[in-house]
Formats: structure tokens, sequence, C-alpha cells
């Protein structure tokens, strides 16, 4: 590499991390790129709530259990290919996959582990691929928006364009105006339906408008959002709705659904609330679990991007210096669409 020295900077989470006192700056040895891989310098990643989780310790599989890199999301460019890569070459801008192992079809029974937990995450100088788990960049994006597509940007394609298979003239209702929610909103313009946004803040519904949202509801003005969802769609409810609320907002979308409607079941961010899918059934409708998604729909994802020029919302970009600023940031869920921090 041109950085004059072997070391990478990088920041890890100690192991058994409960808190932000745990992400510490750490030089590592430069990586390399071994047979079938792709040595990649990255150039931004972005947060997601799950990043969150791992830093508290209370993502799935519990606390951390060596030094891990955070973050699932990076974007950079190959400065080196190992031996007999083909998909590759040295200059080419990628973006890392959420998962290893995870191309095509179903996943498999077999090991498919996630980038920043358990494997190391993006937020480093440096990193290693398999160039099976990477793929090209949209050419119209900066590396600051291609790092929120990994897990956000499949997850909201995976549930509108894969699950829910969203068509002109379809409704589609987005929770909050986080990362995967803006990115879902951007979809679904694109495939021509018709957008709900619900937001604590109007500052945020304002800017949701902006970007294209038609119906705007205030869930702290209207805790009752399901019944204005139902009001203004006229008792028919909506088509889809991406549901990053969790538990607690649950409920609320099963009555603000339509006829043989879905309900893409992505957060975890709320607990408590009633749970039950008896709603589902008077309405013929249906609830899809979402767990981002293959290499292939982030393929299908890019060309769509490029092909109708969808910017996705980067709310605030954080130097690598400041990325517990970054991280705390994101956790005061201030942001809207996706903080991202520039290595």
């Amino acid at each position: 590499s041109n950085r004059g020295d072997v070391h990478m900077k990088a920041y890890v989470l100690l192991a058994g991390s409960e808190n932000l006192d745990s992400l510490k700056r750490v030089e590592r040895p430069d990586p390399q790129a071994g047979p079938g891989h792709i040595l990649v310098r990255i150039r931004a990643c972005s947060l997601n709530y799950r990043d969150q989780a791992v830093v508290t310790g209370h993502y799935f599989g519990g606390k951390l259990q060596r030094d891990t890199i955070p973050l699932s999301d990076g974007a950079g460019e190959v400065v080196a290919i190992g031996p007999g890569v083909t998909r590759f070459k040295a200059g080419d801008r990628v973006a890392g996959t959420f998962f290893e192992n995870w191309v095509d079809g179903p996943p498999s029974m077999e090991a498919r582990p996630a980038l920043g937990s358990p494997l190391d995450g993006t937020l480093a100088e440096l990193r290693v691929f398999n160039e099976r788990d990477a793929v090209a960049i949209p050419g119209n994006l900066s590396f600051e928006e291609a790092a929120t597509l990994p897990c956000a940007g499949v997850t909201a394609w995976n549930a509108l364009m894969v699950i829910s298979r969203v068509k002109p003239g379809d409704s589609v209702l987005c929770l909050g105006t986080g990362g995967v929610s803006m990115l879902a909103l951007q979809f679904a313009k694109a495939a021509g339906a018709r957008v709900f946004i619900t937001s604590s803040s109007d500052d945020k519904l304002k800017r949701a408008q902006a970007a294209g949202a038609d119906e705007l509801i205030n869930y702290k003005e209207t805790p009752d959002w399901e019944k204005e969802v139902q009001r203004i769609s006229n008792g028919r409810g909506v088509d889809h709705i991406v549901e990053v609320g969790g538990t607690g907002t649950l409920a609320k979308s099963f009555q603000s659904v339509g006829f043989r409607g879905n309900v893409c079941l992505i957060g975890v961010l709320t607990s408590g609330g009633d749970t039950s899918p008896h709603p589902l059934m008077m309405r013929g409708a249906s609830l899809h679990g979402i767990f981002v998604g293959n290499r292939a729909m982030f393929e299908d994802m890019n060309r769509a991007i490029e092909v109708n020029r969808i910017q996705p919302i980067v709310d605030r970009v954080f130097p690598f210096d400041q990325a517990r600023d970054a991280f705390e940031y994101h956790r005061s869920q201030s942001h809207f669409g996706k903080v991202v921090i520039t290595i």
C-alpha cells in the first residue's frame, strides 16, 4: 500500500463490550489478499441499529467473544488482488456484502456469518474480502453514499422489491426516517408507489416530503397513527409496510395493512406491545421476516440505483478520528437517513 507504513488504523470493540468505552483505536498489521481474495482500501462506513446492539452486548449471540472491528457496511477501492481473482481488478470501486458466503437463493445451512459480529467489520483502513463477497458500487454514488447500502439498502430492497414486489400504484408505509426507511422511500418512489411516512418530528417529515414522501403522519401528535393511515387511504389500508419499529409498533402495522397486504418485519427497535398476528387473518395479509439479503439482491439493487439516479440520503459524515461521536449521534436517533464515517 502507498500509506508509507505497514500498519493500518482501525477501531475495535473489546471482547465483552457493554458500552462505547470499549471502542478503541488500534493499529493492526496490513492484511494481504490471498488466493481468491481482494484487498480493499475502505473509504467510508455507515452505521446501522444492529451496530448499537453489538456495542451494548445485546445483539444475537450475546456479547462479543473477542476484540472485533465493528460495522458491517463499507465501501472503497480495490488496492490489490490475490491469485485467481476474476471478478475485480485494482482500482475498482466496491462494497462488501453484509454476509459472507450468500451469493444467491435461500440461505444455506452452512455458516453465513455477518460483518461487524461475529466477523471483523469495516471500521478500518483496509479489509480483505473473498471476491465472492463484494460487489461493484453504482457509478453515480460517492463512497459515502455507497457505504449506506450493504445492510440498510439491501434490507429495504429485499422487503419492497423481492418479497413485496411493489408495483406502480401500490401504497407503502415506512416507519420513521432512519436509513432503511429512507432507502425504502426512494425505492418505492422509483417503483411508482405512494409512500406514507411516520415520524415524531415535523422537520423530518418535511425532509421526507422533499425526498418524495406523499403522506406524512406525526406519531407524537397522532399516537393512533394506524387510524390516520386508514383515514388517508379511505379505509383500504396500505399494501406494504416497512416495519422497522419492532414489537412495539407491530399491532399498529397490522391495523394499517390492506387486503392481501404485506408487513415486512425488519427491526427490533422497540419492545413490549401486542404481537398477535390475528388481525392479518381478516385482511388476507401476511408478515414476512427480512434479514438483509444476498449478493444477487445487492447487484439488482445497484442496477436500479444507477438507472434511476437514486442518491442515498446521508445525514452526517464524521471523520475517522470522531468515530465515537458518530456512534453517539446515531444512537440519539436525531439523524435523518444514514450516518457515515469516512476513513
